[in-house]
């Protein structure tokens, strides 16, 4: 089985982890481990020691400073050892303070076989995008990263009708995967783009082929997006603080818990806020990225062959309650059969809210962009509309959350539920909400 293990090394050693300039490798963090086969091309990661609890009703603060990160690595224990090494590690090895499931994250595509329903310029009038134009919310000088299986611009450019800016600067791929921005095969990751560009259309994407780490066609290991989410950190706080712009976009999850830990074991990742990806997952977010999740498509009435939850199917990251987790409805605003309920494994109030999907529209995948794979950027570019007069310091992530959940158009009954969140996205109320706040403000 394949496993993270988080280690606290000397301070020293963790600020060479953190020190952009230098290179660290697995053997200047740990020479050995007793019965773990360490991964040498995995380039270690620190992470940020949350300073208060990891509840979901009590806002976290972390610190990354040498004297509290801790650094991951990745290896693989035999299954013969996998019940008693863990624990062995743990208690014998001073180093180490957990060990931790790296399973494979699978893209959120679609179980249906339907035909699209309208297309990408209905989802464009639906979501008034020349109104979020007009008034200056197009995505200019807004960052969106595109964490899936690689975009090509050419595609999109060709299908959307206008140019699109890559930043290969700031993008990133895991080891063994082609370092090629914006220039992947047309696939899912193209798909995920152009339906975040529907709203934004000036803003600038970061390629992150987090899903071609693994043979397998859009897979990869969750560790690959520890180490993503770690360089989007870097990306982020390079930003001047007062005009911080982020917006991740993940159209991917853990489908089954047959390559996790059980729930209640401390290497789980489905139901433990202490994991580190959901560690770093909170930490980028307090730092000031708007980061959006899908629901998955294990929805009653038509889950998707590979859901392998029996229950309550909306796990690990794609439940935190930093994230805007995002279910899927048709351009009639009705919930498609696939769209995964709540409540979710970190925070009961799953899906945050429902965007478009199932619509003709990128042809990167098939004749109709869909399942919450779509939803999920098309609500990511609305996000990305309104950070272009808006930077995080000025409304914060979980601000922005706030005013999504109270904005939305309610679908089902009065409040919020768990099929579809607090309703589906609605631009223009955003924007009439932000305009009363300015009033205020300004009286």
């Amino acid at each position: 089985m394949r496993v993270l293990i988080q280690l606290r090394p000397a301070p020293d050693v963790v600020a060479s982890v953190l020190d952009a300039n230098v290179r660290s490798t697995v053997a200047d963090v740990v020479a050995d481990l007793p019965g773990v086969l360490l991964d040498e091309t995995y380039t270690p990661v620190a992470v940020p020691r949350p300073v208060t609890g990891l509840s979901p009703y009590q806002r976290a603060e972390f610190s990354m400073a040498p004297e509290h990160a801790t650094v991951l690595v990745r290896g693989e224990i035999s299954d013969a050892e996998l019940a008693t090494r863990p624990v062995l590690l743990s208690s014998s090895v001073r180093e180490v303070t957990g060990v931790f499931a790296d399973p494979p994250i699978r893209s959120h595509l679609t179980c249906a076989g339907d035909g699209p329903v309208g297309d990408w310029e209905q989802v464009r009038r639906l979501l008034n995008t020349y109104d979020l134009w007009s008034s200056g919310h197009d995505g200019e000088g807004v960052t969106v990263a595109i964490v899936d299986t690689g975009v090509n611009a050419d595609h999109i450019a060709a299908r959307i009708g206008h140019d699109v800016a890559v930043d290969a600067a700031r993008s990133w791929a895991p080891p063994g995967v082609a370092k090629t921005p914006g220039r992947h095969p047309v696939t899912h990751g193209s798909m995920c783009a152009f339906d975040a560009l529907l709203a934004a259309p000036k803003a600038t994407l970061l390629d992150l082929p987090v899903l071609l780490s693994r043979e397998r066609s859009a897979e990869g290991l969750l560790s690959d997006a520890v180490a993503a989410y770690s360089h989007l950190d870097g990306v982020l706080r390079a930003m001047p603080a007062d005009a911080r712009a982020l917006v991740v976009s993940n159209s991917w999850g853990l489908a089954s818990p047959d390559a996790d830990f059980p729930p209640g074991h401390p290497g789980n990742y489905s139901d433990n806020p202490a994991h580190p990806f959901n560690v770093i997952v909170g930490s980028l977010e307090g730092a000031g990225a708007d980061i959006l999740f899908a629901a998955g498509n294990c929805g009653r009435d038509c889950p998707d062959a590979s859901c392998g939850f029996p229950e309550r199917p909306i796990a690990g990251a794609n439940s935190h309650p930093a994230v805007l987790s995002v279910g899927g409805v048709d351009v009639r605003g009705e919930r498609v059969g696939y769209s995964s309920q709540g409540p979710g494994r970190l925070s009961e109030r799953k899906p945050d809210l429902c965007a478009y999907t199932h619509f003709a529209g990128s042809e990167a995948v098939g004749a109709a962009d869909t399942g919450t794979s779509a939803s999920c950027p098309v609500a990511a570019g609305v996000v990305a509309a309104v950070r272009t007069r808006r930077s995080a310091a000025a409304l914060s992530p979980s601000q922005l959350r706030t005013l999504l959940h109270r904005t939305a158009d309610d679908r089902s009954t009065v409040g919020f539920d768990h099929d579809y969140g607090y309703g589906v996205i609605d631009p223009p109320a955003v924007l009439a909400a932000l305009g009363r706040q300015s009033r205020t403000r300004a009286a």
